[in-house]
């Protein structure tokens, strides 16, 4: 499977590096980048091809995965809209609709739109990806395929519910981030030393991840089993609903999708 990468950034090294270590061939990827430094770190990192442009490229191959900014996609696709054949196209450019996608390449139908986050990065990610009806179900699978090197998936079959997934998962690591902060910081004020802070908190968050993880239990029933009545858990969750602390979560969450889908449309147009 011959694969072209549009784009040499974080994600497209985390998606490399996990595809060799999924069986992948380095032989079989090339990477277009303008960047000298970028192609020389991946030549020198996963012995992929490496070329500055577009216009160096004979044909996409089986996959070309566009990994450059949105704002930079229209241009960048541009040389290559000719050299597509039958090439499965995945897109992991936030906002961008598989519409706007499919014009700049001269109408082009068979691309996969995906939302990975930043977790990919440590082979940790959560993808939704969404695949045109003109994708075929060797095509689904070979995208899943790519997409699992760097962590668990899951398909939307509406493309508009993306901004959804990018609201959730894609921005999520910083909602669990600002709440490790928070943690840290309470800890601090609690006499702490940083060190200490950290490690209690960022171990409280991997340990409850897990468990709720390996739970078949919804996760407010976990949080109820952790808050004995009138104890010090239901003190502090008593403290966080008086702030709205959920209430800011989910509205957050909406804030995002909103902005999603607002920049869909600033970035898709012509």
């Amino acid at each position: 499977m011959k694969i072209t990468f549009l784009g040499g950034g974080n994600m497209a090294n985390a998606l490399i590096g996990g595809m060799l270590k999924q069986g992948f061939a380095a032989a079989d990827i090339t990477v277009i980048d303008p960047g000298s430094e970028a192609r020389a770190k991946l030549a020198q990192s996963y012995a992929v091809n490496c070329l500055e442009s577009a216009e160096m490229l004979a044909a996409a191959g089986d996959v070309l995965l566009l990994a450059v900014k949105p704002q930079q996609m229209k241009e960048a696709l541009a040389p290559l809209a000719g050299k597509l054949g039958n090439a499965l196209v995945i897109s992991i450019a936030a906002g961008l609709d598989m519409t706007a996608l499919s014009r700049w390449l001269g109408g082009h139908r068979q691309i996969v739109r995906c939302m990975p986050n930043t977790p990919a990065l440590i082979g940790a990610g959560i993808t939704g990806l969404c695949a045109r009806p003109e994708v075929s179900t060797e095509q689904r699978a070979t995208a899943d395929r790519v997409l699992r090197t760097v962590g668990t998936t899951v398909w939307i079959e509406d493309e508009a519910k993306i901004d959804g997934v990018t609201a959730i998962s894609g921005s999520g690591p910083a909602y669990v981030f600002l709440f490790i902060e928070a943690l840290q910081q309470a800890a601090a004020d609690l006499g702490f030393t940083p060190e200490q802070g950290r490690l209690l908190a960022i171990e409280t968050v991997q340990g409850a991840a897990a468990l709720a993880a390996n739970s078949a239990e919804p996760a407010s029933v976990l949080r109820e089993r952790v808050t004995s009545k009138g104890g010090t858990t239901a003190a502090a969750l008593q403290v966080m609903a008086d702030t709205g602390v959920k209430e800011g979560i989910v509205a957050g969450c909406m804030a995002a999708a909103a902005r999603g889908q607002e920049l869909g449309k600033i970035l898709g147009a012509d």
